[in-house]
């Protein structure tokens, strides 16, 4: 369009770029006095009235979002037979620019990550998929702040189709000629398949600029569409600590959980992605390393020689209920070199006139421990520092009947009331944040928090329940259904944040017997016969035990 045409009540002032999706204009809206972006899509576009349509409201949708990391999009309408819409105007470069400048410092890598997905989460909580996420679809602003653009575009393409015209227009040659990359190497495995697609094929697009931000390069480059299609689906990309091996473990599992082939493999939300990225901190050295808050736990016990078996003491603890007159036994997960080892002897009172203890959790480092108590006939948490004599009570947190649980960082706990909710305490703040609702029995010690930001809980009457530790919609973890012959509750999660432990009970023939599974999926693990729960915990060594009651006489070699 040429400088000074009209189109409503905006002015085109000059042209700023174009594509295979559309020429972007400079323009003044004289009905608001401010400057506009407006983007007008190729006419055929509008030749599909089901196709426009189904645009035109996700462009509504997405214009409602109002979040500092989409792109705000202010009108839609349709001039000469060719559909516009009219955004904010922005200030700054693509990320792809970005990307062609050079490396990207870790510590933005994780500030540009974690404000991509914030914008994806607040989209996907509106049922909105992006389809096209790229380093062209992504802005960085002249004050930093990552804007996701062209929500909605990628739905005006006829599902399963790659090679179109639009899609060779929108192609970008690398540095040899025939290397042609583009929206195609940013696709998930079942885009390239023609499948359909939800959420998680973000993720993995995702994955892909993440990928390329901390490395340098992409994930999937071959010397044509083809090749780099066929790579999408079969191949897996060079480890990101080839090309700097002082980036922080956390991370590289965190790119590779979002480049799982499989949909069900990936992080299942954007929620989850987030928290996983919350939890590296800031540098921590002058490499440019990153540690995780659980690493940086573990560096502070070196401080107390003794702090390094609370674990070991935590997971004894939340079987006094079932030790009070048996013996127990301890089984190995793996059995570590023998050493000395150092009794502690210790005794916690509860608060006032308490009418004694309910729940009981220590923290990962073992630096302290939570507790319910009632008092007056209300459940209250609280907290003891096991340095300390004294316990303070957590307000916000009246009612916490069970489910008691500590995030991976020991930041936050997580706790159940009686009243069906699942919240979260930030003990740093004291701020209180609802996760979830549910339905059913709340009682006992039954949730654990994975390193990915997933909660997994017991629910009598419901199963084994996932939500995102953010919060979210509670759903039944698949496998983990009710099941009235075969109890499975008591989930624990292993180290590896994806595995866990849990109690499967024949209720007619009255056994029991500890079992291991992936929140991914598969067939569970046997690990062993037990007459109640089981509880993991590391040891100083690296290792770790499985804790488990047994009652009557304790078998020799157990």
């Amino acid at each position: 369009m040429e400088t000074g045409t009209i189109i409503n009540q905006y002015k085109i002032i000059s042209p700023i770029g174009k594509g295979g999706m559309g020429e972007v204009y400079k323009a003044h809206d004289s009905r608001l006095d401010r400057e506009v972006a407006i983007k007008v899509l190729p006419s055929g576009m509008s030749s599909d009235e089901d196709r426009l349509r189904r645009f035109e409201l996700e462009a509504k949708a997405t214009s409602a979002l109002n979040h500092p990391n989409i792109l705000t999009v202010y009108d839609i309408g349709e001039h000469d037979g060719s559909p516009f819409i009219v955004a904010e105007l922005l200030e700054g470069e693509e990320l792809r620019e970005r990307l062609d400048e050079g490396s990207i410092p870790l510590r933005k890598v994780t500030e540009y990550a974690q404000q991509i997905v914030s914008g994806l989460s607040a989209a996907h909580e509106k049922g909105i998929v992006h389809r096209d996420l790229k380093p062209e679809n992504l802005f960085i602003t002249k004050d930093d702040r990552v804007k996701i653009l062209d929500f909605g575009l990628a739905k005006l393409s006829e599902p399963g189709a790659v090679a179109t015209g639009s899609e060779d227009h929108t192609r970008k040659a690398l540095t040899n000629p025939g290397v042609v990359m583009g929206t195609i190497g940013y696709m998930s495995p079942e885009q390239v398949r023609g499948h359909a697609t939800d959420h998680r094929s973000d993720i993995f697009s995702f994955g892909l600029i993440l990928y390329e931000m901390i490395t340098g390069k992409r994930a999937f480059q071959h010397e044509t569409m083809a090749e780099t299609m066929s790579a999408i689906l079969k191949e897996e990309p060079e480890e990101i600590t080839e090309s700097n091996p002082n980036i922080s473990p956390s991370l590289g599992r965190i790119v590779r959980r979002c480049l799982e082939k499989k949909p069900e493999q990936r992080f299942q939300s954007t929620a989850d992605l987030g928290f996983a990225l919350e939890a590296l901190s800031s540098p921590t050295n002058s490499s440019g390393g990153f540690t995780t808050g659980a690493n940086a736990a573990v560096a502070r016990t070196s401080r107390s020689k003794w702090i390094g078996w609370a674990p070991w003491v935590a997971a004894a603890i939340l079987l006094l209920g079932f030790l009070a007159s048996a013996p127990f036994a301890v089984k190995y997960i793996r059995q570590p070199a023998r050493t000395e080892a150092v009794p502690i002897s210790f005794s916690i009172n509860p608060p006032g006139k308490s009418a004694g203890f309910n729940q009981l959790a220590i923290s990962p480092d073992g630096s302290n421990l939570a507790f319910n108590a009632l008092i007056d006939g209300k459940l209250l948490m609280f907290l003891r520092p096991m340095n300390s004599l004294s316990a303070r009570m957590l307000p916000g947190t009246e009612g916490a009947a069970g489910f008691m649980f500590w995030s991976p960082d020991g930041r936050s706990l997580g706790f159940a009331t009686s009243n069906g909710k699942l919240k979260r305490v930030n003990l740093a703040d004291g701020t209180v944040q609802n996760i979830c609702d549910f339905i059913g029995d709340r009682r006992g010690n039954e949730g654990s928090w994975g390193r990915d930001g997933t909660i997994i809980f017991f629910v009598g009457g419901q199963g084994i329940m996932r939500v995102p530790a953010s919060g979210g919609n509670a759903v039944s973890l698949p496998g983990f259904e009710k099941n009235e012959e075969m109890l499975k509750r008591w989930p624990q999660f292993l180290p590896d944040g994806r595995h866990f432990i849990y109690l499967a009970t024949d209720t007619k023939k009255g056994t029991s017997e500890v079992m291991a599974a992936s929140v991914d999926g598969g067939e569970s693990k046997r690990l062993f016969s037990s007459d109640s729960n089981a509880r993991y915990a590391p040891s100083p060594d690296g290792g770790g035990h499985i804790f488990f009651p047994r009652w009557g006489i304790a078998r020799p070699g157990v």
